[in-house]
């Protein structure tokens, strides 16, 4: 299990950094949802390549409609965050929604608690608001370009603000739901992740030429578009594993940790600067973990 969540820390982590080494001309050059649909599709073959091998006497088993519908909801409601991250760059600037993303871990939290019964004590709602306040803080300027600016300017409109209220409403529900799925089902993770990217790599897919993207699928591809795709979907099983036998509120911590591995990897490839508000963010996060995990 520690293996593993440092290894969703560091995916995490580096995502960012990644997708600015593909960047050609400050452009990222390929179709984002080219990628989203070859990450599931590389999490669906690896989850049935898992079945064939560890649980090939279920492929005989009779699965009902009823095990199989609710991924088709789930991975609706993923494909809709994925695409609302989109159209909300038009009502706002990236860096206010990089600060009002943190609201995610709210509504994660709120919806955990009322739908899956789980009821959490002051002192580990403290330590959750501790790790909005360290998202907020490295957002608002935990790196800094030392040929740049250092002042930043949020911008957002009424509509953005709608947006962004359905964005973390929605990213709460659709972990929340897959949660309770894959802890109240009697099957094994490995079928379960089937059904779910099965849906995933379908919906993906018709979003895909509906929007009717410009150029080749894979155009714009490079090796760190690869690295991209596969540690998402390793990334992707390892969260359904952590939903599965843990909770989401592991995957806020998780998510919340990524913080410093993004700010490291930052530094040492695109010199950027650490400020005061990243040791904020670290020592949020510290006080978070030990209030939430370490007192008793």
């Amino acid at each position: 299990w520690g293996l593993m969540l440092i290894l969703s820390v560091a995916i995490y982590g580096s995502h960012a950094p990644l997708l600015t080494l593909c960047k050609v001309n400050g452009m990222i050059p390929f179709s984002s949802t080219s990628v989203v649909v070859l990450v599931e599709l590389t999490k669906l073959v690896f989850s049935l390549l898992c079945l064939l091998t560890w649980d090939w006497e279920l492929l005989g088993v009779a699965v009902s409609w009823r095990h199989v519908v609710p991924f088709a909801l789930s991975a609706l409601l993923y494909a809709a965050n994925n695409n609302l991250v989109v159209h909300m760059q038009l009502f706002m600037d990236p860096s206010t929604f990089q600060v009002l993303s943190n609201l995610k871990i709210v509504s994660t939290a709120l919806l955990y608690s009322l739908f899956l019964r789980q009821r959490l004590s002051m002192r580990k709602w403290l330590a959750l608001f501790l790790l909005v306040a360290a998202g907020v803080s490295s957002s608002c300027g935990g790196l800094q370009d030392p040929g740049s600016p250092s002042k930043m300017q949020l911008h957002i409109t009424l509509v953005g603000l709608l947006l962004i209220s359905v964005y973390c409403l929605i990213s709460g529900l659709s972990a929340v739901y897959t949660e309770a799925i894959l802890k109240t089902q009697a099957l094994p993770l490995s079928l379960q992740n089937l059904f779910l990217y099965f849906f995933g790599v379908l919906l993906n897919l018709i979003g895909y030429f509906w929007s009717n993207a410009e150029g080749g699928f894979l155009e714009g591809f490079s090796s760190w578009v690869l690295v991209i795709v596969v540690s998402q979907a390793l990334n992707g099983l390892i969260m359904s594993m952590v939903m599965k036998h843990s909770s989401n509120i592991t995957r806020l911590f998780v998510i919340s940790c990524s913080i410093l591995v993004n700010a490291l990897l930052s530094v040492a490839l695109f010199n950027l600067q650490l400020t005061l508000l990243f040791f904020v963010a670290v020592s949020c996060i510290g006080l978070a973990v030990h209030l939430y995990y370490g007192v008793t």
